[in-house]
């Protein structure tokens, strides 16, 4: 299923973009639709923004402007974002009354900017006007003196004004006199249509927990918090590492026990296998088979081509180049969204560094391309009569290591 988000630039008075706004929108007509209820898309975009989309890049590192109705706002819906680079938009529609108040004040204190949609002067919008940040004024519905006495009324506040729906240089020039910081309208930038493949609910805990795992050091309450959202993933994990092939002396009762026991490079690798295995659970039981078969094979090749040490990295490259087949999106997305070890990254999207011959070598002897294979081969001085026993051998490990 597509995922759709419009992000509509915010400029200030050197014209540079300083913040996105994003925006609902169910398919590529760039337009809200008509009956569309306002509390379902408020939160659909705050979810889509951190769980389809990943959120540095749909706003490309900077601020993020959310529309939020009373219903988000009073629950606290909008929390999933990161405070310090969000602004909760309050629509016109929220009235001021003694909860949504207080839930503005929770909003501040946690650290989130507040800006007032489509705001006019009036009794209803006084209230809320010492606990925002940024006034938004809709150039296209209010008047020329109106604007300017928003603008003489706020002069000596810490707030900022920002003109929307600016369409012409007159705008923008008004404006910039009443005192407007920040402008957002066509005369800049229409809405920009984004669009990404959903990742199912049942395979954002996998690829939650393979992010996890790709920590730079492994944070255990974080991988905790992950594993309380599905609980089947733990049992998955715990029973795997009980089976034959570890041989325990005593029966592994909990992931700490087993981080212990292994170590934390075994548990990254066996961690992101299981995860893998997880993904795929609703596709071809061939595609697990040859993942797992070629992360063995890229793992087995590194003695042999002087990467002694590096046999993680290269079964993580193996294992992970089926991401876009098991997920549905392309590989450079969900490797950024994963955030994988650099070398990690330019394996899995390259052929010019080690670990990406190794994993190039892997795909060429897959798919019979005996030419290539002997290029790849020579190129990482892996004499290529060892490659055969490496791939059955890998093959074998494969089909014994997945569950039955």
């Amino acid at each position: 299923m597509q995922v759709f988000v419009a992000r509509q630039a915010i400029f200030d008075t050197k014209k540079r973009v300083v913040a996105y706004e994003l925006l609902f929108r169910a398919g590529m007509e760039n337009a809200f639709p008509k009956g569309m209820d306002s509390d379902v898309a408020s939160a659909k975009v705050i979810g889509d923004a951190l769980t389809t989309f990943d959120f540095d890049s749909l706003t490309s590192g900077k601020k993020a402007y959310v529309n939020v109705t009373r219903q988000v706002l009073c629950q606290g819906l909008y929390t999933i974002l990161p405070p310090r680079r969000t602004v909760i938009e309050l629509l016109e529609s929220v009235a001021a009354d003694a909860e949504t108040l207080a839930a503005v004040r929770t909003a501040r204190a946690a650290g989130y900017e507040v800006a007032l949609d489509d705001f006019v002067l009036n009794p209803a919008t006084e209230p809320f006007m010492p606990m925002a940040q940024v006034l938004k004024v809709d150039f296209m519905a209010t008047p020329g003196p109106e604007r300017r006495r928003i603008g003489e009324r706020t002069r000596k506040q810490k707030i900022q004004l920002l003109a929307e729906k600016v369409e012409t240089a007159e705008d923008v020039r008004d404006a910039e006199a009443a005192g407007y910081t920040l402008f957002q309208g066509y005369f800049f930038q229409r809405p920009e249509i984004v669009s990404r493949a959903a990742i199912p609910p049942a395979k954002i805990t996998y690829v939650r927990f393979l992010r996890e795992l790709q920590g730079e050091e492994l944070d255990w309450a974080r991988i905790e918090d992950v594993i309380k959202t599905d609980v089947s993933l733990a049992v998955k994990l715990l029973k795997f590492l009980n089976s034959a092939s570890f041989g325990w002396r005593s029966r592994v009762t909990s992931l700490r026990q087993a981080l212990v026991l292994l170590g934390e490079r075994p548990f990254r690798k066996w961690g992101s296998l299981i995860a893998i295995m997880g993904m795929t659970a609703d596709r071809p039981p061939e595609l697990a088979l040859v993942s797992l078969a070629r992360a063995r094979f890229c793992e087995r090749l590194c003695p042999l081509a002087r990467l002694v040490g590096r046999e993680l990295d290269a079964f993580l490259v193996g294992l992970m180049s089926s991401l876009a087949a098991m997920v549905g999106r392309p590989l450079e997305e969900l490797v950024s969204e994963i955030g994988v070890s650099p070398d990690v990254d330019a394996g899995l999207l390259g052929e010019t560094t080690p670990l990406g011959r190794v994993r190039a070598l892997a795909l060429a002897f897959e798919d019979a391309a005996w030419t290539r294979v002997s290029e790849l081969a020579a190129q990482l001085g892996v004499p290529e009569a060892a490659l055969p026993d490496i791939a059955v051998e890998s093959l074998a490990w494969a089909a014994d290591t997945l569950p039955r």
